[in-house]
């Protein structure tokens, strides 16, 4: 390829390397120029444009891109359509990614023109989320550097999909004298929370003594599980520990205790009657990352862990700052207690409801009729339905009575907004300032008709109050939408937004506090229109 500026009366059939407006428009770059094109230019006084000439054998940046990205399909993957020199793939399955760092590394070695970028290994992935991109960064590429790269990709993939596959699970909880069953009811929540992205369930659940006959005979009862979690009352320190002796007492063997990844050293890996049995860490109690994620997901994903996987985890194992606790040893309860406070944090739900439905063109949305109910109705009864949330709240305004009467029985406290005029801004202070005695508020709109009363309780499950997870918003295949939670730490910076505005800034300004949790397309789909709330199974009914 050669590259550079030519008069235009010579560049027919040369790509144009930069955009050019003509009185008719613009001409793109990428553009192979044509007569006409030519013709546009020096009509609009252009007498020179710089351009890519292809050799003999060269590819444009698409044909390129996509011959590449034809290399890189396979089974769970949907690689899009080239355009500007990229193609994206995407996964066609919720799963854990797997790239080969050595075909990647060779990819990218054979020619800087043509670079892959994936996204890191085991990392969990959402149906449609991108996994990788092949971007070209010239407007054409020597032929036979895509052929070298083709023959890579031939010899060894590049990257694959491992998709979650259901799991039976048994939870097994042992007990010590003063140990809270708050506590207990939460680790199963939590452990609900983080099985639903693969779809598995926990089917039995067992508490017994922290002792280990009556943990090896809860241990001897799962036989119908495919996989086994059990949380000890005190952690796990030796081979000879409580959890280790039982599964040894009932017939499995003890594979690996331990691993370089903080939270989650005292992890313990075993194995009975050809099933993974693992010893949790007290920090897989609560929902933030943590070792027993690294494990736990690549099971879901029928991807097998060895003691030797787990010794090789120590590079990025180090998930969060320690200084605070810089003995460990000093002043512990417990490694189940480095997780657990006396209390969870206490959430209220705040229901948006006071908007003017401007978008409908007349009729307010919220008193659509959805399966012989209105949307407002459908809407609070799927927050009243979270297992973990506190008081529910309705922020009212436009149609104030309509909307309060279609709430008639329901439990729900009502919170007058005579500024709802004035833009989201006002409904969200007046939902926040009315909670004032929770430690955070989940912030739901009332237009959301596919949330589930699950959804809410896993992101109530991801809330931490502080730190990480002080904010929480629901995700649709990677990118963040509706709900969110909002700690009340956040009091201030709420109270000062103005207009038609939502949180969004305020999330941006304290990224470091925010989890994620992918709840799929009941993040994203709304009823601000007719045709999206036809779409959604709504009907307006006469009268």
């Amino acid at each position: 390829m050669r590259f550079g500026p030519v008069p235009v009366a010579q560049a027919e059939g040369a790509l144009l390397a930069h955009s050019r407006s003509v009185e008719a428009g613009r001409i793109a770059k990428g553009t192979r120029l044509t007569a006409d094109d030519v013709a546009t230019l020096l009509g609009a006084g252009i007498e020179s444009v710089v351009v890519a000439r292809l050799d003999a054998g060269d590819l444009t940046e698409d044909e390129a891109a996509a011959r590449i990205g034809a290399g890189l399909g396979g089974s769970h993957l949907a690689v899009a359509d080239a355009a500007t020199g990229r193609v994206n793939v995407h996964a066609a399955a919720s799963g854990l990614f797997v790239p080969d760092r050595e075909s990647v590394d060779r990819v990218n070695a054979v020619d800087p023109s043509i670079t892959l970028a994936t996204l890191d290994e085991f990392e969990p992935v959402a149906d449609g989320r991108m996994v990788a991109t092949v971007k070209i960064i010239p407007l054409a590429v020597s032929g036979a550097s895509v052929e070298r790269v083709l023959a890579i990709l031939a010899e060894k993939p590049a990257f694959r999909l491992s998709p979650y596959e259901p799991k039976r699970i048994a939870l097994i909880q042992t007990e010590l004298a003063g140990t809270r069953p708050k506590m207990l009811d939460k680790t199963r929540r939590v452990t609900e929370a983080r099985l639903a992205p693969s779809g598995s369930s926990v089917i039995a659940e067992w508490r017994c003594p922290h002792q280990a006959e009556p943990l090896a005979e809860s241990l001897r009862r799962a036989g119908d599980a495919d996989l086994v979690l059990v949380f000890g009352a005190s952690a796990v320190i030796d081979a000879d520990d409580v959890i280790p002796a039982a599964i040894r007492s009932a017939g499995g063997t003890v594979e690996y205790l331990g691993m370089p990844v903080d939270p989650g050293n005292l992890l313990l890996l075993g194995e009975l009657g050809g099933r993974p049995v693992l010893g949790a860490p007290g920090c897989a109690r609560s929902p933030k990352e943590n070792g027993f994620d690294w494990v736990i997901n690549r099971l879901l994903a029928d991807l097998p862990v060895t003691g030797e996987d787990i010794r090789k985890m120590g590079v990025g194992g180090l998930l969060m700052e320690i200084a605070s606790r810089p003995r460990p040893r000093e002043g512990e309860r417990d490694d189940a207690d480095t997780a657990q406070e006396d209390s969870d944090p206490a959430v209220d739900i705040v229901v948006l409801a006071a908007g003017r439905s401007s978008r409908m063109g007349g009729p307010n949305k919220l008193l659509a009729d959805f399966g012989g109910k209105s949307l407002i109705r459908r809407s609070v009864e799927t927050a009243l339905g979270a297992r973990n949330a506190e008081t529910v709240r309705v922020v009212t305004g436009h149609m104030q009575s309509e909307i309060v009467a279609a709430l008639d029985g329901l439990d729900v406290e009502i919170v007058e907004n005579p500024d709802f005029a004035d833009g989201l801004s006002t409904s969200l202070k007046a939902g926040f300032a009315a909670s004032r005695e929770a430690d955070g508020v989940l912030v739901m709109l009332a237009d959301q008709p596919l949330l589930t009363a699950t959804d809410l309780d896993r992101l109530i499950a991801a809330f931490t109050g502080r730190g990480r997870g002080a904010i929480v918003a629901a995700s649709d295949r990677g990118t963040r939408r509706n709900p969110v939670i909002l700690a009340r730490g956040f009091a201030e910076e709420i109270e000062a937004l103005a207009g038609d505005v939502g949180a969004a800034r305020l999330i941006a300004r304290h990224s470091e506090a925010l989890v994620e949790v992918e709840i799929g397309e009941a993040a994203s789909v709304d009823v601000d229109t007719p045709k999206a709330l036809a779409a959604a199974g709504g009907r307006f009914v006469a009268g």
